[in-house]
């Protein structure tokens, strides 16, 4: 069994930053893929930043330029550093890894998600 654990969610100002982190722990496995998404109130919940096998990276348009996501497969963990935090970024945030464990076919896993506030 893979559990996904995130931190570093917070109240912080608007222009202020935060960084994220998830934790991949339990049975064996190898990262295939990993992304970040947010959901806000009353919203669906959007695919925000993600790095496929390959390494590439991929943002969405609202947090281009402003969010970096990167990972350290050594521990097993990836981070999302956010700056130039704006209010409408206010959401509960959540770790995806995408995993092969026992069989050949990648498995995806879910974070508990951490919220974010940006106040104005």
């Amino acid at each position: 069994q893979v559990q996904l654990v995130e931190s570093g969610g917070g109240l912080v100002q608007a222009g202020g930053s935060l960084r994220l982190s998830c934790v991949a722990s339990g049975s064996s496995f190898r990262i295939n893929a990993m992304a970040w998404y947010r959901q806000a109130p009353g919203k669906q919940r959007d695919l925000v930043a993600a790095v496929t096998g390959g390494g590439r990276a991929n943002y969405a348009d609202s947090v281009r330029g402003r969010f970096t996501i990167s990972n350290d497969n050594a521990r097993n963990t990836m981070y999302l550093q956010m700056s130039s935090l704006k209010p409408e970024d206010t959401a509960v945030y959540y770790c995806a890894m995408s995993l092969y464990t026992s069989s050949s076919i990648p498995s995806n896993y879910w974070g508990q998600g951490t919220q974010v506030t940006v106040s104005s």
